[in-house]
């Protein structure tokens, strides 16, 4: 796993909004599992044994007008990652009551000091639709709630639901070197109890949660939910993000096919984090 090689490809974007947020969920349907963004633009990352040629004449955001994109690709070994986050991440306040921060940050005073060493892992505190789930954690009852965090990337959200209170707490994502760094960052944080696996969907056969995390993409949303509806308990809740506000009523239309009633949603740079119950 520590020998893969990766593509970096250093996307230049004028002007960079709202170009870069199409761009990262774009290129997330394509593949690409990492982004940092940066005063230029954005840097994307794709396993090199994931690339197919081409798969950029594909992207509809380059061919619109009213942006400039360009781009530039390398290889970069995995363990080059460090140095490039090290110089791209900056600790993340949510509210006034959590903090993400990295190792070498010093330690906030907040309720919620959360340490993530990200890598190659989505879900720093940074994008738009971690920091909205975020929110919900801190303002919505997690105490003594059993949690599932799906796709969970660095594992932030299962943490912060776990300091919050919850008792069991499951985080699942596809992607291996997501599982690892959750594993990473659930021991970073003193949270042995989350249990972390790797895979979808399928692995919540038979279970029951009274709270659901969900932050994916539409397409993966809009398949999963009638799973995620099955394994909600009653008076359960769902919180979904990873979609645009254009994409909330089908969203929404799709919970309220399998029994989930819409209760409110945030928005950030149309960006959705939206709360469902049973």
């Amino acid at each position: 796993m520590w020998h893969l090689v990766y593509l970096e490809y250093d996307f230049k974007i004028d002007p960079p909004q709202p170009a870069t947020d199409i761009l990262i969920a774009e290129l997330g349907e394509l593949g690409f599992e990492s982004f940092v963004e940066n005063e230029t633009g954005l840097l994307a990352y794709i396993l090199k044994s994931e690339w197919k040629g081409g798969m950029l004449s594909e992207l509809f955001v380059s061919q619109n007008p009213n942006f400039k994109i360009s781009w530039t690709s390398k290889e970069i070994e995995q363990q080059n990652w460090n140095a490039e986050w090290e110089k791209n991440f900056h600790p993340i306040k949510v509210g006034d009551q959590c903090m993400v921060r990295a190792p070498f940050h010093d330690p906030a005073k907040v309720e919620y000091d959360i340490v993530i060493e990200p890598k190659m892992s989505f879900g720093t505190g940074h994008h738009e639709t971690t920091h909205m789930m975020l929110e919900h954690i801190l303002v919505n009852d997690f105490e003594g709630k059993s949690v599932l965090d799906m796709g969970c990337g660095t594992g932030v959200l299962a943490i912060l639901a776990k300091k919050r209170g919850a008792t069991d707490v499951d985080a699942i994502d596809i992607d291996e070197w997501c599982y690892l760094n959750t594993q990473e960052n659930v021991e970073r944080n003193n949270c042995p109890e989350i249990k972390t696996y790797q895979g979808d969907s399928n692995l919540l056969k038979d279970k029951k949660y009274d709270v659901i995390l969900a932050n994916i993409n539409r397409n993966i949303l809009l398949e999963d939910i009638p799973i995620y509806a099955d394994c909600l308990a009653k008076e359960g809740t769902l919180f979904l993000s990873g979609f645009y506000l254009e994409d909330l009523d089908a969203i929404s239309s799709k919970c309220a096919a399998h029994g989930l009633e819409f209760e409110k949603n945030l928005e950030k740079n149309n960006w959705i984090a939206a709360k469902y119950v049973n």
